[in-house]
C-alpha cells in the first residue's frame, strides 16, 4: 500500500510539472513576433527578441555582426528608409527541433524597401537559431541572404 502510494505520489508530480513547449511552434511563434516588431519600426522590441549578450550573431550579405547592440545599429540604418516591411512566406517555413531548448527556423519572405514613391521588393532567406532562456525564448543567430529562383532543388 505503501508503495502505491509513493508511486501515486511520483505520479501526480510529473503530472504537475508544466508542459514543455515544441521548440518548433516556439521558433515560429518568435520569429512572428520578431517579424511584427520589425514591421512595426519597434527596435526595442526587436533588441529585447535577441540573446542578451554578443554570442549573437547576424551573418548577412558577406559580414558577420556580433552582439545584439551592434545588429540593431545596423538594423536602425535600414529602418532609416521610409518603407520597411518584411512579409514572410509562412507557407514555405520550416522549423526544426534541434533540442528540447532549440529550435532552426527557414523563413522566405519579401522585403520591401525604399522611399514612399519606389520602393524596392527583394526576396531573402532568413535562418535563424532560437534558443530557450532564462527570459524566454530568444534569437542566437539570424544567417540572410538572397533567394534564388529557379535553383535545383529549390521551391
Amino acid at each position: 500500500m505503501r508503495r502505491a502510494m509513493l508511486a501515486a505520489g511520483a505520479l501526480l508530480g510529473l503530472l504537475a510539472q508544466p508542459a514543455r513547449a515544441d521548440p518548433a511552434a516556439e521558433a515560429r511563434r518568435l520569429y512572428a513576433e520578431f517579424a511584427a516588431a520589425q514591421n512595426a519600426n519597434d527596435l526595442g522590441r526587436v533588441r529585447a527578441l535577441l540573446v542578451e549578450d554578443d554570442s549573437f550573431l547576424w551573418v548577412s550579405n558577406g559580414f558577420s555582426i556580433w552582439g545584439p547592440e551592434a545588429a540593431i545599429a545596423r538594423l536602425a540604418r535600414f529602418h532609416a528608409n521610409e518603407i520597411w516591411r518584411i512579409t514572410p512566406d509562412e507557407r514555405r517555413a520550416r522549423a526544426v527541433a534541434v533540442a528540447p531548448d532549440a529550435a532552426f527556423l527557414h523563413v522566405p519572405l519579401v522585403l520591401t524597401v525604399g522611399p514612399a514613391a519606389g520602393p524596392q521588393r527583394y526576396r531573402i532567406l532568413i535562418s535563424a537559431l532560437c534558443v530557450e532562456t532564462a527570459a524566454g525564448w530568444r534569437i542566437a543567430a539570424l544567417f540572410t541572404t538572397d533567394e534564388n529562383a529557379g535553383e535545383p532543388g529549390a521551391e
